[in-house]
C-alpha cells in the first residue's frame, strides 16, 4: 500500500515578531481577538509550515530587513517548539534578492568565484550550526531566494546567453546545498525560482542544475498572478499566451519526476491593484478585493490538490496588517512597515485588525467558506470547526498532546486536527 503523500501548508511569517512587538490586535472570522497568531494558524486553519528569511548583515533601520541570525534563531525556535515545520530562506545578501536584484553582501563583494563559494558555505554553516544549537533546526532550507537569474552578483539566464557564468553560479549552489546536507541531513533542500508559468525557462534552468550536479530535493516556485499569469488552461482559453501554472507544473512532473514542487511564495491584493512591473491584469478572474483574494486562494488550493508532484503551498506575508502599531496606525511612516502591500489577510482599522472575509459565515458552515487562511487547510485535509463549536462565549481553543497525537480542546470537547470530534 502506498504511503499517503505528506503535504505542507503555511506562510512566510518573517515579520510576525515585529507586529507582536507593536501590539497588533488581530481578530479572527468571528471577531475574537487572536492571542497568538502562529498557534491560531495551526489550530484554527490547519497550517503546519512557517517560512522565515535570513540576511547576512542587514541594515535594520528598515524594519523589513530585521531578520539577522539572532532574530531567526528566536523565531525558528518558536516555530519548532510549536510542533510546526520550519522553512529557512537564505538570501545570501544584506538585503532583498530576487530576479532583478542579485547583489552579494557588502563584505563579500569583489571575491572571485572560489572565494564567493567559500563565503556561501561558511555563512550557511554558521547559521545552521547556530540554529541547531538553539533547538531551531530547519526542516526545509532554501539555498537562495528567486535565483533563476543569478546569485551573489554572478549572473545567469534561463536561456542561452553569452557572458553567463554558470560555472561560478553552480559552485555557489553546491557550496550551499552540500553544507545543508552535512549539518541538517534530514532537511529538504529547495531551489527557488520565479518564472513559474514558463515551461521553457524551467526546463532549461533545472536541467542546468542536474547537469551541474546540484544536490537538492524540491523545486520552489513563486506565484503572483499579476507578475506570473494565470492558473489553469480554462483561464487562458481566450488569451494569446497559453502558459499557465498548472501546465508548467505538469511539465516539471514529466521532465523532473524525482523532484517535488512547492509554491514557496504566493499572494493576491485585496485592494489597490499593484502598478509597478505588472505583467498581467488578472482582475478578469480575481477581482482586486477581499472576495477576489479569497477566490484566488481557493482556486489555487483546488487546482494544486490533484497534482501528484505538488506538496507545499506557502502564502507570502499573511500577517501583514498595515503599519502594525495602533498608536500611530495612520501616520505616513509606521513602526512595522513603511509601505503597505495590501496582500495579507488582515485589514487594519483604528485599534484593530479585522480578518478579510467575503461575508458572514453561512449557517451550518465554517470560516473556510469566507476566509482564505482557513480554506488553505483543505490542502492538508484540515476541516475547520463549525460555527456552533466556536462562537458561544468566545471560548478559546488549546492544543493538547495525547498519546503522541496533537489534538484540539475547545469548550470541554476534543477534536482531531482535521476537525473531527473525538
Amino acid at each position: 500500500m502506498q504511503a499517503e503523500q505528506k503535504r505542507y501548508i503555511g506562510g512566510d511569517i518573517s515579520m510576525l515578531p515585529l507586529y507582536e512587538q507593536h501590539n497588533s490586535p488581530y481578530k479572527d472570522a468571528y471577531g475574537k481577538t487572536i492571542s497568538d497568531l502562529l498557534t491560531w494558524f495551526m489550530t484554527d486553519c490547519g497550517w503546519n509550515t512557517f517560512r522565515v528569511r535570513i540576511f547576512v548583515n542587514p541594515d535594520k533601520t528598515d524594519p523589513s530587513l530585521s531578520q539577522d541570525l539572532e532574530y531567526v534563531k528566536a523565531l525558528g525556535k518558536r516555530i519548532k517548539e510549536s510542533g510546526a515545520y520550519f522553512m529557512l530562506d537564505f538570501h545570501y545578501s544584506d538585503t532583498w534578492v530576487d530576479a532583478t536584484h542579485i547583489q552579494a553582501p557588502v563584505a563579500w563583494q569583489g571575491s572571485d568565484d572560489a572565494a564567493m563559494a567559500q563565503h556561501v558555505g561558511e555563512h550557511t554553516s554558521e547559521v545552521l550550526r547556530a540554529l541547531n544549537a538553539a533547538g531551531a533546526t530547519p526542516d526545509f532550507v532554501q539555498v537562495g531566494n528567486e535565483i533563476m537569474y543569478g546569485l551573489c552578483g554572478i549572473q545567469v539566464h534561463p536561456y542561452e546567453k553569452s557572458g553567463d557564468n554558470w560555472s561560478g553560479y553552480l559552485g555557489l549552489l553546491k557550496a550551499g546545498c552540500d553544507t545543508v546536507r552535512q549539518l541538517c541531513p534530514k532537511a529538504q533542500i529547495i531551489i527557488h525560482t520565479d518564472r513559474p508559468g514558463n515551461t521553457a525557462y524551467n526546463q532549461f534552468y533545472y536541467q542546468k542544475l542536474i547537469d551541474g550536479g546540484v544536490d537538492y530535493d524540491i523545486i520552489g516556485l513563486s506565484y503572483y498572478p499579476f507578475w506570473h499569469g494565470y492558473l489553469t488552461e480554462e483561464q487562458v482559453a481566450n488569451k494569446s499566451n497559453k502558459e499557465n501554472l498548472v501546465k508548467s507544473i505538469n511539465a516539471l512532473a514529466t521532465n523532473f519526476p524525482t523532484k517535488r514542487v512547492h509554491i514557496v511564495e504566493c499572494a493576491y491584493n485585496f485592494q489597490y491593484w499593484p502598478t509597478s512591473g505588472v505583467n498581467y491584469n488578472t482582475q478578469d478572474v480575481w477581482a482586486c478585493s477581499k472576495q477576489g483574494q479569497y477566490q484566488f486562494v481557493k482556486d489555487l488550493v483546488d487546482a494544486l490538490l490533484p497534482l501528484s508532484n505538488v506538496d507545499g503551498i506557502n502564502y507570502w506575508f499573511p500577517e501583514e496588517a498595515g503599519n502594525g502599531d495602533d498608536t500611530d496606525w495612520n501616520t505616513s511612516k509606521g513602526t512595522v512597515l513603511w509601505t503597505w502591500q495590501n496582500r495579507g489577510f488582515w485589514n487594519p482599522e483604528k485599534n484593530t485588525h479585522n480578518i478579510n472575509r467575503t461575508g458572514q459565515i453561512p449557517s451550518g458552515q465554517t470560516a473556510a467558506d469566507v476566509c482564505a487562511p482557513y480554506y488553505m487547510g483543505r490542502f492538508v485535509g484540515f476541516a475547520p470547526l463549525g460555527i456552533d463549536d466556536v462562537q458561544s462565549d468566545n471560548v478559546p481553543c488549546t492544543k493538547v498532546l495525547r498519546d503522541g497525537q496533537l489534538l484540539i480542546e475547545r469548550n470541554g470537547k476534543v477534536y482531531a486536527m482535521d476537525g473531527k470530534r473525538l
